[in-house]
């Protein structure tokens, strides 16, 4: 049984997003969450209803895209226990997940080449989160909230 990874983008993502769904699929079961075309469609609601599938436990892990990753990465930030990471190399991937326990990665599909983004994928995948020290500031940043 391959591991489930969610991936959404908007019609800015879309195209990158179709890379990385397909070369991806032969060791994940990638879930889709849309968007299915160029056509012109708004973030917020897409990427705020694949961060509510990884709440609910239906993935584990979501991959989101945007034009820039801005937009997505504020729009997953607003929801608690969804910590998502704004990506553009390979270290700040890796950092994410060790540091940051990330969940959700996001890359701006206008931003990033194909190759680039699919390295920054893989470490993100393959990097786990580190504990310790850790633990105690993720914590601090969930009793941040008002």
């Amino acid at each position: 049984m391959k591991p489930k990874i969610g991936i959404v983008s908007d019609h800015g993502g879309f195209a990158l997003k179709e890379f990385l769904r397909k070369s991806l699929e032969e060791s994940f079961e990638m879930v889709d969450y849309g968007t299915k075309s160029e056509e012109s469609v708004d973030y917020p609601s897409l990427v705020g209803a694949a961060c509510q599938k990884v709440l609910a436990g239906d993935v584990p892990r979501l991959i989101a895209l945007c034009g820039t990753g801005i937009g997505a990465s504020i729009a997953a930030n607003r929801f608690p226990n969804i910590r998502a990471a704004l990506c553009h190399d390979e270290f700040t991937a890796e950092m994410s997940r060790r540091h940051n326990d990330a969940n959700v990665l996001v890359l701006g599909g206008r931003v990033l080449g194909t190759d680039l983004a699919l390295r920054i994928v893989q470490k993100w995948i393959q990097t786990n989160f580190e504990g310790g020290r850790h633990e105690r500031r993720l914590q601090l940043i969930e009793d941040l909230k008002p």
